[in-house]
């Protein structure tokens, strides 16, 4: 088996004795759609916090390729290492155009933000193949702030995957979603999981369902259970922490 693309460690997150993580273990492998789950308070958003640098843990380690440990590193050092993302709002530039969004946001690669330098044909051709995978070339020209909520969110997936990077990490993007937008972005996600690996945390158990490679249920910090969905959805203890007894029957009916 190939060795994961990122590794969590017993790590911790103690805030003055509050444990938002404890001695929580977790790994992606290259080409998993792996979802989080759990509970409001259960941990979800500050595991993604650890592993982009916006937290520093208060012991253990995030290792990324190589057993490289990032666990203390800066968030702009992380981003160019490989990990992009994704927070529940989207950020994005209202006043400029779906293209000008997709530019600015290339030139990361590059460590240059400016749109004033000339767009190399290469790196146009990528903008455009990126705008066509989240099904926005017929909107290049308008402000993105004129988008609906769901192409904002496509726009803001597509910033990242210019930046070219190695995981994806997303938090709820499928949240106040039409069932439409919802679908076209769980096969977004696994059309993108065949060049990278993608952590989405989400409270939509039925987009879970139907897109996630592999589940993580989280509780109180912890590791409660990890599996396929099936597996998790079977779990009593993920049940009785999280699912409810009614989404079991439903399951099983």
């Amino acid at each position: 088996m190939d060795s994961p693309v990122l590794k969590v460690e017993n790590v911790t997150v103690d805030y003055d004795g509050f444990k938002a993580l404890d001695r929580l273990n977790f790994e992606l492998r290259h080409g998993e759609l792996h979802s989080v789950i759990g509970p409001n308070g259960a941990g979800k958003t500050t595991l993604l916090d650890v592993i982009s640098g916006k937290v520093k843990p208060t012991q253990g380690k995030v290792r990324f390729y190589r057993h490289k440990d990032i666990s203390q590193s800066l968030e702009y050092k992380i981003v160019r290492l490989g990990i992009a993302r994704k927070f529940q709002t989207p950020s994005i530039f209202p006043s400029l155009s779906v293209f000008a969004n997709l530019e600015l946001a290339s030139g990361y690669r590059d460590h240059i933000i400016s749109l004033l330098r000339p767009l190399s044909k290469v790196r146009r051709e990528e903008i455009k193949e990126t705008m066509d995978l989240v099904n926005l070339c017929q909107k290049s020209d308008l402000p993105a702030g004129a988008l609906a909520h769901g192409e904002k969110q496509w726009l803001e997936i597509a910033m990242l995957l210019v930046q070219k990077p190695k995981v994806l990490l997303l938090d709820e993007p499928v949240a106040g979603m039409t069932k439409k937008e919802r679908k076209l972005t769980g096969s977004l996600l696994q059309s993108i999981c065949k060049d990278m690996s993608v952590v989405v945390v989400e409270h939509d158990m039925e987009f879970v369902r139907e897109f996630a490679t592999k589940v993580s249920v989280l509780h109180e910090g912890r590791l409660l259970c990890e599996g396929s969905t099936f597996e998790v959805q079977q779990n009593e203890q993920v049940v009785e922490a999280y699912l409810g007894r009614g989404f079991k029957k439903r399951i099983v009916a």
